[in-house]
């Protein structure tokens, strides 16, 4: 019998949740995710050095002041791991913008757009490439902006309901639910140790996306992400996408039993709610009034922004 992650090829399309090379061979997933923190980890491993090394030499010939050097640096090692990962997945790659841009449109719009440039100057299609965005309003605001310009995006941090509807009105790409840190949440508000896959709080939000852009005919994909154990994967066999990390990727490889299809369009049909329409000022009252989806969109955006600054202390010392 085939293990757990072969079956679960079979109902939705496998991402891996990486920036190291190696793991994303094992395991041959169709498309592969990056953000800050995976490259700030990738870019300390000793067998990485090269392409980071090399990054920088190109980028200090060149540049102007420091935070002229910084912005072209983190920029061009985000794309050098980006082109070195399409070698390798037959399908996209996601590329995260600065989250300090989470909520300046215009700002978010030029970075997406330098990074297209870059993959492009490279020789890869822009159809290859996932700009990541935060679910911000800003940041939905972003991507409708890039729609036009044929520059899709992955819309991340989101934890929300009214985050997950606003993008599908803005006729996104598609959106990747965080589901292991909303159970993160729960877990710590309602002092338990963790949940049955069938009650976790990540993975009822997640069916409930699906369930509501399925019955709609939402063309925008649905990645479920941030994932803390297999049970939870497992649970959304049948979303569209799932980024799955590499330590997990293993134990399905690994494991054996049957994998049940959980989400399914049809079924959908009859699950869904009623459309909504959301302007800003319900969206943000939407937002501000679910606690959990608050606080972890503002923590997740520190975080990212954060390991973003380590990541530049990093280059400022390899250039030295």
């Amino acid at each position: 019998m085939p293990n757990l992650l072969e079956q679960l090829k079979t109902h939705s399309t496998i991402v891996a949740d990486t920036g190291d090379f190696a793991s994303i061979k094992e395991y041959q997933p169709q498309d592969a995710t990056t953000n800050p923190s995976l490259i700030f980890k990738a870019a300390g491993m000793q067998e990485y050095r090269e392409v980071v090394d090399g990054v920088i030499a190109r980028v200090k010939a060149d540049s102007g002041s420091r935070e002229e050097f910084l912005a072209e640096a983190m920029d061009n090692l985000f794309v050098a791991f980006g082109v070195e990962i399409l070698k390798i997945v037959p399908g996209r790659v996601s590329t995260e913008v600065d989250a300090r841009l989470s909520f300046d449109v215009r700002g978010a719009v030029d970075k997406a757009r330098t990074l297209i440039d870059l993959y492009e100057q490279s020789g890869v299609d822009r159809e290859r490439v996932l700009i990541k965005l935060s679910s911000t309003w800003e940041g939905i605001l972003a991507a409708k902006i890039l729609a036009k310009e044929n520059i899709r995006c992955n819309m991340t941090l989101l934890f929300s309901f009214a985050q997950a509807v606003a993008c599908a009105e803005a006729e996104v790409q598609l959106i990747s639910p965080f589901v292991g840190r909303i159970m993160d949440w729960y877990k710590q508000h309602e002092g338990k140790d963790g949940y049955a896959p069938q009650d976790d709080p990540g993975v009822h939000s997640v069916t409930r996306i699906y369930n509501y852009y399925k019955k709609h005919g939402f063309s925008t994909e649905i990645m479920g992400a941030s994932f803390r154990n297999a049970g939870e994967v497992l649970e959304l066999a049948g979303c569209d996408l799932l980024t799955i990390s590499p330590t997990l990727l293993q134990e399905l490889q690994e494991g054996s039993g049957t994998v049940e299809r959980k989400l399914d369009p049809k079924a959908a049909l009859q699950q869904g709610e009623e459309r909504m329409f959301l302007d800003e000022k319900t969206f943000r009252w939407m937002l501000n009034e679910d606690q959990m989806a608050t606080e972890k969109l503002s923590e997740g955006i520190r975080l990212f922004a954060a390991d973003a600054v380590k990541l530049e202390r990093m280059i400022l010392e390899k250039s030295a």
